[in-house]
């Protein structure tokens, strides 16, 4: 397995630190992966997702880590709402277009990563499926990230939501109440016992790189 390292430069000037885990051979799809990380403003940066990109290149899969703006080496300063975070979303997936010119782009958000990276789905063509890590659907999160619900809820493209089900910020029947309005195909996976953090944690990785690469052959086509 292979790692790169790229500076990608978004429509409003920030420059993004951007990492590309290759698999040891061809890969096994023509889809690629980009994981969007958690709240910068609370610490979040590309090298959470370490563990699951480094999971899918050794599955096969070409994944694609990155610091939103204001995180890692990125430029720039982080937005408390994540809306100009969506601008590093569209950046970098315009970026693996060109340089990788995948069938399709898979975003992966994890924690408050999952609404910025939902809020980037319809307007990124490739794009042809989304995977959420712990959707931050809770009242107190919505105060935050609200602005960003409707925006996946309406996307018709397929939709998997993974989140423990001791999830602080949202509970089970949160999440199923908001998705009975979502359009399109959606998965849910609970996985038992499971806190919010504890899922952005390295326990849990495989299970991630399972659920996601599951989904990716769903999509293959």
């Amino acid at each position: 397995m292979g790692m790169e390292s790229q500076t990608v430069e978004t429509s409003d000037g920030v420059k993004l630190h951007v990492r590309l885990f290759k698999p040891a051979d061809p890969p096994v799809s023509d889809l690629v992966l980009v994981l969007v990380h958690p709240y910068t403003v609370l610490g979040g940066f590309q090298g959470l997702l370490r563990g699951i990109a480094t999971g899918l290149a050794e599955k096969g899969y070409q994944a694609v880590t990155f610091d939103m703006r204001g995180a890692g080496r990125s430029s720039g300063r982080a937005s408390i709402f994540g809306s100009a975070e969506i601008n590093d979303v569209i950046a970098v997936c315009q970026w693996v277009s060109v340089t990788l010119s995948p069938r399709g782009i898979i975003l992966v958000g994890s924690s408050a990563g999952a609404p910025i990276a939902g809020s980037a789905v319809d307007k990124i063509d490739q794009v042809i499926g989304y995977v959420s890590i712990g959707y931050p659907f809770g009242f107190m999160a919505s105060i935050l990230f609200g602005r960003h619900h409707e925006t996946i809820l309406q996307s018709k493209k397929p939709k998997l939501f993974i989140m423990g089900t001791k999830d602080g910020f949202t509970s089970v029947k949160q999440l199923e109440n908001k998705l009975k309005t979502a359009a399109g195909k959606v998965d849910i996976h609970l996985i038992e016992g499971a806190g919010h953090f504890q899922m952005e944690g390295p326990a849990f990785d495989a299970q991630m790189v399972n659920f996601i690469s599951t989904f990716a052959e769903s999509l293959q086509g």
